[in-house]
């Protein structure tokens, strides 16, 4: 009696090759997930950057009216402020982002019209005909000073903008002196 030669191949089993499977595609749709999550954090970042440039906006605007003596040391204040009765000029409470009016100061009286952005047009390209200008929707800036001493404030820029997982802060805090 012939025995016949044993072959020792081995390979996958069909369970193994499906188990897999579930494993890698687990892992793709982990890979999935954490890409979206980071292009929202993109866009996101996008507009803190925004607010945190209309904050420094708002700021270096007080300084330099402080700085060429456009202001007086008793009109950097709010309208009403934390008495009530401060009699600046600075607007109270969050306003939509306009750009500066006349005097070249934001958050007061004579601001001009609701500020836009410049996005690149169908061609992709900034500074062509194409671009569009886009409103800066739901972004607010309120301006808030109040007194330290006699010769020191504490001014604070505070800006609102919409994410989509809500609404976020922006909030920018310096003192500012009577001194020029």
């Amino acid at each position: 009696m012939k025995t016949l030669p044993t072959s020792n191949q081995s390979g996958f089993s069909l369970i193994e090759v499906l188990i897999g499977m579930i494993v890698l595609s687990v892992g793709a749709l982990g890979l999935a997930g954490t890409i979206s999550l980071s292009a929202r954090q993109l866009v996101g970042n996008q507009d803190q950057l925004l607010a945190s440039q209309r904050a420094a906006e708002a700021a270096e605007s007080v300084f330099k009216a402080r700085d060429n003596r456009v202001l007086t040391w008793a009109q950097i204040r709010n309208i009403a402020g934390a008495s009530g009765t401060d009699g600046g000029i600075f607007q109270d409470g969050a306003r939509q982002i306009r750009d500066p009016g006349p005097d070249g100061i934001v958050n007061t009286a004579d601001d001009g019209a609701a500020v836009q952005i410049v996005k690149p047009g169908p061609d992709g390209l900034l500074g062509t005909g194409d671009d569009q200008l886009v409103p800066l929707f739901g972004f607010t800036r309120e301006i808030e000073i109040r007194d330290i001493s006699v010769t020191l404030r504490q001014l604070r820029v505070i800006v609102r903008y919409p994410t989509a997982q809500g609404t976020r802060t922006y909030i920018l805090t310096t003192l500012l002196s009577s001194y020029a």
